[in-house]
């Protein structure tokens, strides 16, 4: 009697879940079937979702419930608190598996190279979110001294760390933050944020509405300088072509246009300006220098060597994720993703290495909003089948589903499971409970095993 297709997958996030949605949705799940197992290196699965989305995007966070639905299928299990490649390796996963999908996804912060990138006050927002969404690798406090703070950068990313440093902690509070959060936030010092884009209104990376959330808050009032609000040929040809460009420029516009209220925050968006150093004194931040950009026509900008320095005492760059590089695979280490051709895993010389596939950020670099990777899924899973009916993946070892909970016991590997999920979801619920709030997040990985009963 055939046996089920055996496919692990690292990484239980979005990218990772979509992936295994996408097999059982197969014919192969039918017959002979698919056994499905999920390894994630934090205790609790859903990656960017409980660690990079804004505790204060709910709306976001429901994609929970999706993705929940397909955890709950009898054919999946999930092995929490495992990390690729320290607990488990690739010859490892070989040894159990058919095939793998890698679907880490980028948590790291790319670099900006300019002159003062290193002083104290410098951070990157891969690492604040971290911090405000209670990861459990993180420092448990945050430097939040500066009264007028610097964002670099025009995506969602950057609206998230302006709006969590404009708001107030106790606006904070029915979110799920941690109490050591909440704590550092009611000492923050900010009262004046400004974001910085190098390029105008029409080529801003924001979401409509995440840009407008930003004036839902009765603490933060969003400025724009009327001289900001400028089109080239390109700028309009990229409205006309993209819904959310011509939103988020009207949304600019209207701003830019009324008259600056009182609310006691300010957030400045600032277009045509260009990150050109950041000033320091005795090793901090004092400054931030920028040049200021003109359209060049195609939408694209360029320098006018006119240089204007900021008063602020905190930057913070949000120019984008970087994946970490996963040891045994090929690595681009421009572009900081796995090489591939439909997610097959292309090694030096084009060859395909059997078995090896990738799906989300780590195939594609973090690029679009948490759904489209869906289809990044749909297309790896494809693959994989497609190289599955036609003989070409490998043949495990020992492909029986006990033999990976025997590996790990006899390496002591502490790890949680779907089941255990339900019971830290349960533990977070009642911490919040007292407090009307929908759950209060368990941010030190020891309290997250031991409610999950790992």
């Amino acid at each position: 009697m055939p046996r089920p297709l055996r496919v692990a997958i690292v990484g239980a996030g979005p990218a990772g879940i979509y992936a295994a949605d996408a097999l059982l949705k197969s014919e192969v799940a039918a017959d002979p079937g698919v056994s499905i197992d999920l390894f994630e290196r934090m205790p609790a699965p859903f990656g960017l979702i409980r660690y990079g989305v804004a505790p204060d995007h709910p709306r976001i966070k429901g994609i929970i419930t999706a993705l929940h639905q397909v955890l709950d299928k009898p054919q999946i299990r999930l092995f929490g608190n495992v990390d690729y490649p320290t607990d488990i390796s690739l010859d490892d996963l070989r040894a159990f598996y058919d095939a793998v999908i890698f679907s880490t996804g980028a948590t790291a912060d790319r670099e900006l190279p300019i002159p003062g990138i290193e002083l104290d006050g410098s951070y990157g927002a891969a690492d604040f979110v971290s911090w405000y969404d209670g990861h459990p690798d993180v420092p448990r406090t945050w430097p939040l001294e500066a009264e007028k703070v610097a964002v670099l950068g025009v995506g969602n990313v950057a609206l998230d760390v302006a709006r969590i440093l404009a708001k107030t902690a106790d606006e904070l509070l029915p979110t799920e933050i941690p109490p050591n959060v909440h704590d550092g936030l009611k000492a923050n010092k900010a009262r004046e944020i400004h974001v910085f884009g190098r390029r105008g209104p029409a080529q801003a990376k924001f979401s409509p509405m995440e840009l407008r959330e930003l004036d839902h808050s009765p603490n933060i009032e969003v400025v724009v300088d009327p001289e900001d609000i400028d089109y080239d040929g390109g700028s309009i040809e990229t409205r006309r072509g993209n819904k959310q460009a011509d939103m988020v420029a009207k949304t600019l516009e209207n701003w830019a246009i009324r008259d600056v209220g009182d609310r006691p925050h300010k957030l400045f968006l600032h277009f045509f300006e260009s990150p050109a150093e950041i000033l320091g004194e005795d090793g901090e931040v004092v400054g931030l220098r920028t040049e200021r950009t003109a359209l060049d026509g195609t939408g694209n900008v360029k320098g006018t060597g006119e240089f204007k320095d900021w008063d602020v005492t905190a930057v913070y760059r949000a120019v984008g994720y970087l994946s970490e590089k996963l040891p045994k695979l090929p690595w681009d280490i421009d572009s900081g993703t796995v090489p591939d051709e439909g997610g097959r895993v292309v090694e030096e010389g084009g060859t395909h290495l059997q078995s090896t596939y990738v799906t989300g950020w780590i195939r594609r670099g973090p690029v679009g909003l948490i759904g489209h990777t869906k289809g990044d899924a749909n297309e790896t899973v494809a693959n994989l089948l497609d190289d599955h009916a036609n003989g070409r993946l490998h043949t495990p070892a020992s492909p029986a589903p006990e033999a990976v909970d025997a590996f790990l016991a006899e390496r002591e590997v502490r790890f949680t499971t779907w089941e255990g999920w339900y019971k830290l979801d349960a533990a977070e619920r009642a911490l919040g409970e007292p407090q009307g709030r929908e759950r209060v997040k368990l941010v030190e990985r020891e309290d997250m095993l031991r409610e999950s009963g790992a």
